[in-house]
């Protein structure tokens, strides 16, 4: 069977290994690619259990949505923690907020950040 140019199948775990799990926006080449957008970034995110940001992290133009789908999921915020446990859960937050997080278990992470844009 032909692939269609109006449908793309892939990968979401292969394709984002060189981009630290984030494989739609701005940042694919072609620019003629349909998963190359400055509507949207999705990053498919395994995590071993223990593994962490360090440092915290923010961006200032785009609201990020984070999606759990396997494992325990610990999203630190300066006032607020959040723990995705189940199967599900999610946390939305806003542009300009700063954030870390912490694999609890091992864990994939479906995360959707909203426009993408670079970061100025």
């Amino acid at each position: 069977m032909a692939d269609s140019p109006q449908i793309i199948v892939g990968n979401s775990y292969t394709e984002g290994k060189t981009r630290r799990g984030w494989f739609m926006g701005y940042f694919v080449t072609p620019a003629d690619d349909p998963r190359a957008t400055s509507a949207v970034e999705v990053k498919w995110g395994t995590h071993s259990a223990g593994d962490s940001r360090q440092e915290w992290g923010v961006n200032h133009q785009a609201t990020t949505l984070s999606i759990l789908i396997k494992g325990r999921f610990r999203l630190q915020f300066p006032d607020r923690e959040v723990v995705l446990a189940q199967e599900g859960d999610y946390a939305l937050w806003l542009p300009g907020l700063s954030h870390g997080w912490l694999a609890e278990e091992d864990s994939t992470v479906l995360t959707v950040r909203y426009p993408s844009v670079p970061e100025s």
